[in-house]
């Protein structure tokens, strides 16, 4: 008999948690359509591959390589798209780091005269990242295009009817030793940023902005629909308080908050974790705070939209689910199909992962647009958010 109203007690608990979700239908379709939608935006906007780095060659003045970019160009070198061919390298690196180029490849000036004193010929190939990921992936480029050099070499030699390639443009190179006979060229790979942190340098910054999103997106979501379900909101409906001093009052008390998590979380990644912090304190914290902001501004749309605290957390989870996938934390935003990186570019934590890895790990801002682009969202989920509140909150 006991053990009957055990069962029945159970199930009654059950039943109860089933029609209390069901009797939401808001939440069960979040939580049913929300993970599908985010991967298969994910499944049909990854392509899957890196698009080729833009490549500026450096050819000196003196020297007797061809000097036509279509040259370059049909050596057909995997991964790289050759944009242009100019004789000084100052001009190259000063676009490389206006991001005006991938990369810069430097040719010697005179390759055979290396060989004929034994010399491997240096192809100096320049980049300028701070993702260790892409640095080294532009070395693995660089030796790539060492072995397409030199098998432009093999290629002459046996042009001129010779069986290896001993004898080139008329210079005899009997006497050079067999490895370099073998490799005329070496890739020399030189990296033009500031510093070349290791993968936790580089991530530390992309996981602080992620985490400073979910947990304003959260904290606020949850304080108005607690609110909102333990009547608060309706007494504010019938007192002076009004919905712009509500949401005055809760970026305020949340942004103090993550501000302070912020600072503490910034100076254990650099002191603790030895993460780089080039730039200017001030410009820092200025896209912490609208980062911040922005993401607050999320939370309130989130909490406004929401009808129970658990699908507040549903959509809160959801969010930081899309955010994993499409602001670069993982992924680079350029490898995706333009559609979907108009959507990553809407969420508030895609520009903080960028502004925050200029800032700390190269010193200045690159995309001072981004910067811009998140006070806009910042500035549009607020006013959202408050048009959406201020209607709740009319009286009757």
């Amino acid at each position: 008999m006991g053990l009957a109203k055990l069962v029945v007690r159970v199930l009654a608990v059950v039943g109860k948690e089933i029609v209390e979700v069901f009797r939401r239908p808001g939440a069960v379709l979040s939580l049913i359509l929300g993970p599908f939608l985010i991967l298969a935006a994910f499944g049909f906007g990854y392509q899957g591959i890196k698009k080729d780095l833009a490549t500026i060659v450096v050819i000196q003045p003196s020297s007797e390589l061809p000097q036509e970019a279509q040259t370059y160009r049909d050596m057909a070198v995997r991964g790289l798209q050759i944009i242009d061919v100019v004789p000084d390298r100052a001009q190259a690196e000063a676009r490389l780091r206006a991001g005006e180029a991938d990369i810069v490849i430097v040719a010697p000036v005179d390759p055979l005269a290396s060989i004929e004193v034994g010399e491997q010929a240096e192809v100096t190939v320049i980049t300028n990242v701070t993702d260790p990921v892409e640095a080294n992936y532009a070395g693995f480029l660089a030796e790539t295009l060492a072995s397409v050099v030199n098998r432009e070499i093999y290629r002459a030699g046996a042009e001129e009817g010779q069986a290896y390639a001993i004898t080139i443009g008329g210079r005899d190179l009997s006497d050079v030793p067999p490895d370099v006979i073998a490799s005329p060229t070496k890739p020399v790979l030189l990296n033009l940023a500031p510093v070349q942190p290791t993968i936790v340098g580089f991530y530390g910054p992309a996981a602080l902005a992620l985490v400073l999103q979910h947990m304003a997106v959260t904290l606020i979501a949850l304080s108005i629909v607690r609110e909102r379900s333990s009547g608060a909101l309706d007494r504010f409906r019938s007192s002076p308080m009004r919905a712009t001093e509500v949401v005055m009052g809760k970026v305020i008390a949340f942004g103090l908050l993550g501000g302070a998590i912020a600072a503490i979380s910034l100076w254990l990644l650099v002191a603790l974790l030895g993460v780089p912090m080039l730039g200017a304190v001030a410009l820092i914290a200025l896209v912490v705070g609208l980062l911040l902001v922005a993401s607050l501004g999320l939370g309130l749309l989130i909490s406004v939209v929401s009808d129970s605290e658990r699908q507040a957390v549903q959509l809160s989870l959801l969010t930081l689910l899309a955010s994993m996938f499409f602001s670069g934390f993982v992924l680079r935003i350029s490898e995706f199909q333009p559609a979907v990186q108009v959507a990553a570019y809407a969420l508030p934590v895609t520009h903080g992962i960028s502004l925050l890895q200029d800032l700390m790990l190269g010193g200045s801002l690159t995309q001072t647009w981004q910067l811009l682009a998140l006070a806009g969202i910042a500035g549009f989920l607020l006013l959202v958010s408050w048009f959406l509140l201020r209607r709740e909150l009319r009286p009757e």
